[in-house]
């Protein structure tokens, strides 16, 4: 038979149609180098949108809008409920003014939350104030204000409402490039717009929804870098093949593989990180996680190739690259995110450095030992954050859901709209869908094992997504910390309990009542979870209920 090549077999896609086997997947040395080789080893057979049928490229965007769509309803309607600032948004929404005003943060004046609540927010001090968290997320709410005025609620909650059904459209599309699955991707969407706390985050203004979106629009870029970054690997070592006598490389150029040029889309994730990181600090657990996870996805890209020297030759031109690409992209974009207090003369710490000469560090500019010495005083600050608070929340107690937080919660009397009975409630609480995050959570061991048993890089990068925003939180045991921070990695979550919805739909080579017991289950639990988040949404929107609704709702003693 002579020499051959046997390559890797690419793990089975949870709910896609799987093509027969062919036999043995093997190729001869002059076959194993063609670029349509490497392709199929490296990317499988992954085709462009534009190869699909019409009818079924329709799908490919009407349920990713179908979704976006669903989610919007839900954000936007009764937006402006609460007429008042609720929870934290008295220190984002008040910053946001100050942004719109004059670029930094001001102090306020006394009561100054029923001056805003009543649509008078020009009571603005000339004092700067000083406040431990990056920019972004204030000028995005900033936008909404721009937008549609700063004396009404709808125009403080746009931007969290917008970003929020932003980020479905986005995880349906990252569900249906992870999954190939078109069921799957809607799942994923619709369980992501209906779950009461991404809901929550989203109707308030709030730093970390903006947070998720961004963390969220890194991973999506990431994974287009990957399989961009293997379609050229494929090419350029399928050209070095075609023009060498034996169809195959030389053996010194698959000792370490060549360069792949400029990625693009991992430049553009640098970009999101810098704008996530320059939202929340707890970005740059993402950078790392993220930045290690598209390097050993390329190392594996030059294994499976047949580069002998896959791991340095992947450290060398792919890792060293991935770091200059990301890390200080991220730098000078959140760098960038403090123009308006680079612009002005008044803002907390602005002139700190004329005060406080240096012969250290004398050469940097004042501007920047100014902006280091903020930064150094706002870390102090977190590092010592431990106050106690009635809705703190280990971290050990987020997916089960121990200590949601209370954004807001009244007893309306008798006789206001919607309160016909002696005692009633309004409430907003952040707390989420329960078959959604308990089954999630229960979908990470899944997980855990197809990674490490299975070797799925899917489920690999799921894992990566949740452990870069929760396993970190650990080591900070003795500071306050609330479960809405769980908003960072909830998509990967849900991309986790979706991984096991498709394991659970099973493949179309499975006999038929297989297939179709596998879509009822699957069908029955999404269903499930729309009436489930039915029944709880009074309790995320503000709704006015009786008081025994409220009560039904509280499945926890923690709850309330």
């Amino acid at each position: 038979m002579g020499l051959v090549t046997q390559t890797s077999m690419r793990p089975a896609e949870a709910g896609q149609t799987i093509p027969p086997a062919r036999g043995p997947w093997i190729a001869r040395p002059a076959e194993a180098f063609s670029a349509t080789a490497l392709r199929e080893r490296l990317i499988g057979s992954t085709r462009s949108w534009r190869e699909y049928p019409p009818s079924l490229r329709l799908w490919f965007w009407l349920v990713p809008a179908l979704t976006s769509v669903i989610g919007g309803v839900l954000r936007f309607v009764r937006l402006d409920t609460p007429h008042s600032l609720v929870f934290d948004e008295t220190y984002y929404v008040k910053d946001a003014y100050s942004y719109v005003v004059s670029g930094y943060e001001r102090g306020w004046p006394d009561k100054a939350n029923d001056s805003f609540n009543a649509g008078n927010p020009a009571i603005l001090l000339d004092t700067p104030e000083y406040v431990v968290h990056p920019p972004v997320g204030k000028w995005m709410i900033a936008g909404g204000m721009w937008l549609f005025g700063s004396d009404n609620p709808f125009g403080w909650r746009f931007a969290a409402a917008l970003t929020g059904t932003l980020s479905i459209l986005l995880l349906t599309l990252i569900a249906l490039k992870l999954f190939r699955s078109v069921p799957l991707a809607a799942a994923a969407g619709l369980l992501l717009a209906v779950d009461g706390h991404h809901l929550v985050m989203s109707r308030t203004s709030l730093l970390d929804i903006f947070l998720m979106f961004w963390l969220l629009a890194a991973f999506g870029a990431l994974l287009l870098d990957r399989d961009d970054g293997r379609r050229r690997l494929a090419a350029r070592l399928g050209r070095l093949a075609a023009a060498s006598r034996n169809a195959r490389p030389a053996a010194s150029q698959l000792l370490a593989g060549p360069w792949l040029g400029i990625r693009w889309w991992r430049l553009a994730a640098g970009v999101c990180m810098g704008l996530a990181i320059g939202t929340k600090w707890s970005g740059l657990f993402f950078l790392a996680g993220f930045g290690m996870l598209t390097v050993l996805w390329d190392l594996n890209a030059r294994r499976v190739a047949g580069i002998r020297g896959w791991v340095s030759g992947g450290i060398i031109k792919d890792g060293l690259p991935a770091f200059a690409s990301m890390v200080p992209v991220a730098a000078v974009v959140y760098t960038a995110t403090w123009t308006g207090w680079f612009r002005s003369e008044g803002a907390y710490f602005r002139r700190w450095a004329q005060s406080n000469p240096s012969a250290e560090w004398g050469w940097l500019p004042d501007s920047l030992r100014s902006l280091a010495h903020y930064h150094l005083e706002a870390y102090k600050f977190h590092q010592g954050l431990g106050s106690e608070h009635p809705y703190e929340a280990s971290a050990w107690s987020w997916l089960v859901m121990g200590r949601p937080t209370s954004f807001f919660y009244q007893k309306p009397e008798q006789g206001v709209p919607g309160c016909d009975v002696p005692n009633c409630a309004s409430a907003i609480l952040s707390v989420g869908n329960p078959m959604i995050w308990w089954g999630a959570a229960i979908s990470l061991v899944v997980l855990l094992f197809w990674w490490a048993g299975r070797r799925d890089w899917r489920a690999g990068a799921i894992l990566a997504g949740v452990g870069a925003g929760y396993l970190p939180w650990f080591m900070y045991p003795e500071r306050t910390m609330f479960y809405f921070y769980a908003v960072s990695f909830e998509p990967f979550l849900v991309l986790a309990l979706v991984y096991c919805l498709g394991l659970v739909l099973g493949r179309d080579t499975d006999p038929l009542w297989r297939r179709r017991s596998g879509v009822y289950l699957v069908a029955l639990f999404v269903a499930g979870a729309v009436l489930l988040s039915a029944f709880f949404y009074p309790v995320w929107t503000a709704e006015t209920i009786p008081y025994q609704e409220w009560r039904y709702r509280m499945w926890m003693p923690s709850w309330i």
